[in-house]
C-alpha cells in the first residue's frame, strides 16, 4: 500500500466525503483546515515516543526565562551540565531540574536577578506557555539538554509527511474525518468515524505503554 501524503489525504477525505454524485464543495474547501485541527487534536490525545524530542542549548548566566522551542507541547525533562559543580550537588557535573509550579519557584528564588555561586539551578517551571522559569538564576554558562513533547511539523502542500502520515495513517484519517462531521448534513457517520478513530488511538497507546514497560525492564535488569 503506498504510503500516505499530504496530497493523497485530501483525495481520501474527498472520496470518503462525496455524498451520491454530488460533491459538498464548502466541506472540500476546508480540507487542508481540517487536517490541521485533526493533527493538532491527535497531539493532545496522545504522548507518545514519536513525538518526544530532545534538543540542546545552553543556559547563561543571569538569564532565568528560556524561549520553548516550536510547537512545544509539554515538557517531560530537562538536565544540564557545568564546568564547575560542587561534589555534594553531583559528582558527575550532570544535573537534573525538577519541575515546579510558577508560584513555587518564585517563592524558592524571589529576586531573578540574583545569582549565587552556593545556589546553582535546580527547578524549572512554565513562566507561560512560551517560556520556561529556571532557578535559581544560572551562576553560569552550562549545557542544557530538554525532552518534550511536540506537536510535529503540521501537512502542507510543501510538507506532505510527517511522523502521523508515516506511522498512523488510519488515525489521521479517521480523526480529519471526524472534523469534517460539523459541516456535514448527514451526521450517521460521526459514531462511524469516533469508533474507528478511538480504536486506533486505544492501539497506538497501548502500543507506547508497552515500549515504556520494555525500558524499565532493562534499566532494572541492567
Amino acid at each position: 500500500m503506498p504510503a500516505m501524503t499530504y496530497t493523497s489525504l485530501q483525495n481520501d477525505m474527498r472520496a470518503y466525503l462525496e455524498r451520491g454524485s454530488s460533491k459538498d464543495t464548502v466541506v472540500f474547501a476546508q480540507i487542508p483546515s481540517l487536517i490541521t485541527l485533526a493533527e493538532k487534536a491527535i497531539a493532545t490525545a496522545i504522548k507518545v515516543q514519536g513525538f518526544l524530542v530532545p534538543v540542546t542549548s545552553n543556559l547563561v548566566t543571569g538569564v532565568s526565562v528560556y524561549a520553548k522551542p516550536d510547537r512545544w507541547r509539554e515538557t517531560v525533562s530537562m538536565f544540564y551540565g557545568t564546568k564547575r559543580i560542587p561534589a555534594a550537588i553531583n559528582k558527575n557535573k550532570f544535573n537534573t531540574l525538577f519541575a515546579r509550579s510558577y508560584d513555587y519557584c518564585r517563592m524558592y528564588w524571589p529576586d531573578p536577578s540574583l545569582t549565587d555561586a552556593e545556589n546553582p539551578p535546580q527547578f524549572y517551571a512554565d513562566y507561560d506557555y512560551q517560556h520556561w522559569l529556571i532557578c535559581p538564576t544560572p551562576v553560569e554558562d552550562s549545557p542544557w539538554q530538554i525532552n518534550y513533547y511536540q506537536l510535529p511539523p503540521l501537512l502542507a502542500d510543501t510538507n506532505q509527511t510527517n511522523w502521523l502520515t508515516e506511522y498512523v495513517p488510519n488515525m489521521l484519517l479517521y480523526r480529519a474525518l471526524l472534523e469534517a462531521t460539523p459541516f456535514l448534513k448527514n451526521d450517521e457517520r460521526i459514531p462511524t468515524w469516533q469508533a474507528l478513530y478511538q480504536e486506533q488511538l486505544a492501539t497506538v497507546n497501548a502500543q507506547d505503554l508497552q515500549k515504556v514497560a520494555d525500558r524499565e525492564s532493562v534499566r532494572s535488569t541492567a
